[in-house]
C-alpha cells in the first residue's frame, strides 16, 4: 500500500480564470440508467480522474460535478440543479470551470468500489487500464452504472440491494474474504456511509493509508476561498485538498458521520 504524504498533482489544462465560467455547448445527453445521464459537451479539459468541474446551469445555480470524460459530466437527478440540467437538450448551453482539486493516484494493482453514480469519477481510471479489479454497487440492476463499459476494461463484480444483480447485499460486503494487501491501493467514491464502511474494511486490514476516497460537499466558490466545504477537525478544503482524500486523513474527520447545508448547520451524512 502507499505511504502517508500522497500529493497528488493538479491539471489546470484548460486556461480560463477560474473566477468565469467558459460557456460549452452541450453536444449529446445519453442516458445511462433511469436516474442517471451524461452530458458530453464541445470542451475538453486535461484531467485527472476524480477532479471536477464548477457546472453553472444559467438562472438556476452553480455546482461541483466529477469528469467521467475530457468531454462529459455524469449526473443523477437529486435536486434543483440537477433537475435543471435534466431539462437540457443537445445545442443548450452550460458554464464550467475547472478542472479542480486532486485525483485518484495512478499506481499499482488497484482495486475500485462504487456505488451509484461513485462509478463516474472511477470510469476513466478504468479505462486507462488502472483497475485492476471494480466493484460495483447500486439499489437494483437497472442503476448499475457503466456495467456493460466497465466489464470489458477489467475483473468486474457487482452487488445490488436488492438482489436482482450480482450478490444481494452492499457493495462493501464483496470485500469480505478478499486479501486487500494484494491490491497497491484502493479507490472508492458513491454515498458517503458506503465509503465509511469501506475506509473501516480497509482499516481493519491495515490497508487505510493506501485507501483513497472521494468527498461531496456542498461548495460555492470551488477555489479554497470561502470555505464552505472545509471539513472537521482540520480544516482541510474539498475543493482544494481534495475532493479524493488518502483514508488516514479521514479517520478522525467527520467523514461518515456529518456534512454541513448550505447554511454551515450539521447533517448526517
Amino acid at each position: 500500500m502507499p505511504q502517508a504524504g500522497y500529493h497528488p498533482g493538479r491539471s489546470w489544462a484548460v486556461h480560463m480564470d477560474e473566477q468565469l465560467p467558459l460557456i460549452a455547448g452541450i453536444t449529446r445527453v445519453a442516458e445511462e440508467t433511469p436516474t442517471v445521464r451524461t452530458f458530453e459537451f464541445d470542451r475538453k479539459f486535461s484531467f485527472t480522474a476524480g477532479q471536477f468541474v464548477m457546472v453553472w446551469i444559467p438562472g438556476v445555480d452553480e455546482i461541483p460535478m466529477a469528469l467521467s470524460s475530457e468531454s462529459a459530466i455524469t449526473v443523477q437527478r437529486v435536486g434543483e440543479a440537477t433537475k435543471a440540467l435534466f431539462s437540457l437538450r443537445e445545442g443548450d448551453k452550460i458554464g464550467l470551470r475547472g478542472p479542480f482539486g486532486t485525483g485518484f493516484p495512478k499506481k499499482g494493482r488497484t482495486l475500485a468500489v462504487a456505488g451509484g453514480v461513485g462509478a463516474a469519477p472511477l470510469l476513466p481510471l478504468a479505462k486507462e487500464g488502472y483497475v485492476t479489479e471494480f466493484l460495483l454497487g447500486a439499489r437494483t440492476g437497472s442503476e448499475l452504472l457503466f456495467r456493460g463499459i466497465l466489464g470489458e476494461c477489467t475483473r468486474l463484480s457487482l452487488a445490488t440491494d436488492d438482489g436482482s444483480a450480482g450478490h444481494k447485499g452492499f457493495v462493501v460486503e464483496l470485500m469480505n474474504g478478499m486479501d486487500l494487501q494484494e491490491f497497491d491501493q484502493i479507490c472508492c467514491c458513491g454515498p458517503e456511509r458506503m465509503m465509511s464502511a469501506v475506509l473501516r474494511a480497509a482499516d481493519a486490514k491495515g490497508c487505510a493509508d493506501g485507501c483513497f476516497l472521494s468527498l461531496h460537499r456542498y461548495m460555492k466558490c470551488g477555489m479554497g476561498v470561502c470555505g464552505s466545504c472545509s471539513i472537521d477537525p482540520g480544516g482541510l478544503r474539498v475543493c482544494r485538498e481534495g475532493p479524493v482524500f488518502q483514508g488516514n486523513l479521514l479517520r478522525n474527520s467527520e467523514f461518515g458521520r456529518y456534512a454541513r447545508d448550505a447554511s454551515g448547520r450539521k447533517k448526517k451524512v
